[in-house]
C-alpha cells in the first residue's frame, strides 16, 4: 500500500527537477490514473477504440515533456492529469472537426480512436468552450465541472483535492451544470441564421 506520503516525496522531487522520481512516480499512481481515465471514458461512444491505457500513457507522455511543475500536493497532480487528459480528447475532436470541414488532417496521437461521432463532436467542443468562460467568472466552480466530468472525480476526492467541503462541492457542481445548460441553449437558439 503507497502512502500519500511517498507520492508527496516523489511529486516535490520531481519538481525539483529530478527525471528519476517522474519514473518511479508511476507504479505508485497507475491505479488513480486508470480510475480517472476509466471514469472519463465513460462519456465516450461505448463502441469507440481507445483503451483506457492508451490515454493514461498519452497523458503521461504529454506530462514528462513540460517543464516540472511546482506541485502544491497529490490533489493538485490528479487535478493536472485529468485536464491533460480531458486536453487529449479535446485534441482529438478539434482534429476530427477539422477533418469534418475538409481542413487539413491534424495528427493526433490517439487517431486510430474514434471517440466521437459528428453529432457529438460539435456539442464537445461547445462544451469546452462554455466551460473556459465559466473559468472566466469562477475558476473553482469550472474546476468542480472539471474534475467530476472530465476526471470522473466523485464527490468527496474533488472536496479533498480542492481543499473545500462537500457541500460546496455539489452547490458548485449544480450551479456549473445549470451555467453551462443555459449556456448551451443560449448557443443553440442563436444557430446560424
Amino acid at each position: 500500500m503507497t502512502s500519500a506520503g511517498e507520492i508527496t516525496a516523489l511529486l516535490q522531487r520531481w519538481s525539483a527537477g529530478d527525471r528519476t522520481a517522474f519514473d518511479e512516480l508511476l507504479p505508485l499512481v497507475y491505479g488513480d490514473l486508470h480510475r480517472i481515465a476509466r471514469d472519463r471514458m465513460r462519456h465516450e461512444r461505448p463502441d469507440h477504440t481507445l483503451q483506457t491505457s492508451a490515454l493514461i500513457h498519452e497523458a503521461w507522455l504529454r506530462m514528462r515533456r513540460q517543464d516540472p511543475v511546482s506541485w502544491a500536493d497529490r490533489g493538485h497532480f490528479y487535478r493536472l492529469t485529468a485536464r491533460v487528459m480531458k486536453q487529449i480528447l479535446i485534441d482529438y475532436a478539434r482534429g476530427r472537426a477539422s477533418c469534418k470541414r475538409g481542413g487539413p488532417m491534424a495528427a493526433v496521437p490517439l487517431a486510430e480512436a474514434d471517440l466521437l461521432d459528428d453529432a457529438r463532436l460539435d456539442a464537445a467542443l461547445e462544451i469546452v468552450a462554455a466551460l473556459d468562460r465559466l473559468a472566466e467568472l469562477d475558476h473553482r466552480k469550472a474546476d468542480v465541472f472539471e474534475m467530476r466530468f472530465f476526471g470522473g472525480f466523485d464527490v468527496i476526492d474533488t472536496a479533498q483535492s480542492l481543499g473545500v467541503s462537500k457541500n460546496t462541492v455539489v452547490r458548485d457542481w449544480d450551479f456549473a451544470c445549470a451555467w453551462l445548460r443555459r449556456e448551451l441553449s443560449r448557443g443553440a437558439s442563436s444557430g446560424p441564421a
